[in-house]
């Protein structure tokens, strides 16, 4: 399940702790899944002013990715 965000590239964020999957919808209607991702990065994102300059920097090309969709 994924939380709405206010970002001008993300729509929504969703983690799943135990399997540190971090999952994130893009304007552009994509949807991916990062793995191997801690909780503080997680929290660190949602915590962020923003979104997308803290993807840029620290999770895109940062762990493994899969897009859903």
């Amino acid at each position: 399940m994924r939380t709405p965000v206010r970002s001008a590239t993300l729509v929504s964020v969703g983690y799943d702790e135990t399997k540190q999957l971090l999952e994130i919808e893009f304007q552009k209607n994509s949807v991916y899944q990062y793995s191997g991702v801690p909780k503080s990065v997680y929290k660190q994102l949602m915590a962020a002013s923003s979104k997308g300059r803290f993807f840029d920097r620290r999770i895109r090309n940062q762990f493994k990715t899969l897009r859903i969709s």
